[in-house]
This record gives C-alpha cells, sequence and structure tokens, in this order.
C-alpha cells in the first residue's frame, strides 16, 4: 500500500495510523496528527480503491452503501499490511492508534469490528457503521472517540449513535462528540480528539 512512515521523537508514544476522507491522499491528515501528538511515530496510508480517480479505502455501490465483500477484503488488506509496517518500521504492534475520517473512519471502525488487535484505539470523524449484523470481537481495554456532526448530510446523527452503541456492548470505550456542523472534519472536533487522547494515552 502506498504509504510514508515517519518516526516519533519518543519511541514509548502510539504510532498514529493516518486514514484519509474519499478523495485525499497520506499527507492530508499530518496536521491532524500534529496536533494529537507531535512525538509520536506516524504511519499514514494512501487508499488502494480508486472511484472516479479519487483515493478509497474500499469500493461502495452508491453514497452509503458499501461494497461489503470488498470492505472485508480490504480491511484484512490493511490489517496485514499494519502487521508487515511494525516489523518494517520497529514500532509495537500492540500500540497502534488509527486516526480517520470519513472513508477512512468506516475502514478504521471495520479494522475494530473484525479484529480483536488490528488497534489499541482510534479517533474516527465523521464514520459510519461499516456492518450491520455481525458479531464484534471483544474490545475491552479499546478506546475509541467519535465525531460527529449534527446536520451531517452523509452520516446522520443515529448512525453515529448505532456506532457508539455497537462498538460499547463490545466492551470498548467510547466518546461520542457532537459538533453542530456537516460532513466536515473541524478545528474544534481535533482538539477535542487532542484532549481526548492525552487523557487516555499520556
Amino acid at each position: 500500500m502506498k504509504h510514508f512512515f515517519q518516526k516519533g521523537k519518543d519511541p514509548s508514544r502510539p504510532t498514529l495510523l493516518l486514514l484519509h476522507g474519499t478523495g485525499g491522499n497520506e499527507s492530508d491528515l499530518l496536521p491532524v496528527a500534529g496536533r494529537v501528538d507531535d512525538q509520536a511515530s506516524v504511519l499514514s496510508v494512501r487508499g488502494n480503491v480508486l472511484e472516479n480517480g479519487m483515493p478509497r479505502f474500499f469500493r461502495r455501490l452508491a453514497e452509503g452503501v458499501f461494497d461489503e465483500e470488498d470492505l472485508i477484503f480490504r480491511t484484512k488488506e490493511l490489517k496485514d499490511f499494519l502487521d508487515d509496517s511494525a516489523e518494517k518500521y520497529q514500532f509495537k504492534r500492540n500500540n497502534v492508534i488509527a486516526i480517520g475520517y470519513s472513508n477512512g473512519a468506516n475502514i478504521a471502525a471495520s479494522l475494530l469490528f473484525h479484529y480483536q488487535n488490528a488497534l489499541k484505539g482510534a479517533i474516527l470523524h465523521h464514520p459510519m457503521v461499516p456492518r450491520k449484523g455481525i458479531d464484534l470481537p471483544n474490545l475491552s481495554g479499546k478506546s475509541v472517540f467519535i465525531a460527529a456532526g449534527t446536520n451531517d448530510p452523509i452520516c446522520s446523527p443515529l448512525e453515529s449513535a448505532e456506532l457508539q452503541s455497537l462498538l460499547q456492548n463490545a466492551n470498548a470505550d467510547v466518546e461520542l462528540h457532537w459538533e453542530n456542523r456537516g460532513h466536515q472534519l473541524t478545528i474544534d472536533e481535533v482538539e477535542a480528539a487532542a484532549q481526548w487522547y492525552k487523557q487516555k494515552f499520556n
């Protein structure tokens, strides 16, 4: 997978896995990572799927309708990539925190839905429920921050609340942060995520 790795100043900090939104690339979320933890290593990945020339992490059939088969395949591909990268770049595999926006947040949520130990935690900006009607692994010890917009036209508030509930029912520690905005990534929610991260991982 196209990516870059930046070694952090403090090897004891988590490695931040950056996952962009549709049409983005691996440099999009670097400013966000800097605000969340400027001492941490960063592994930033570009989605392997193109939709009208725009990178994504998995295919969709329509707006808000995921190609489930491709989602499952791409989620495993990303998990395997993380396993290989931990060896290659010498970071602790069990100390990875995902930061994802929109499509990137969805694939991060899918990692949590499918693999017990893919992530230590996640900051999900405007995610949807990746799959419905499946049993989640036991996510005890995992911390998740969800940033959602009350007027988000792509991801309804009901969807955000449902994702929180599903993760909590799998024993994850989840905080749901609301902005009175739409689907855009705002500085206020990034600051809220940074505060949450400092409480959980300092």
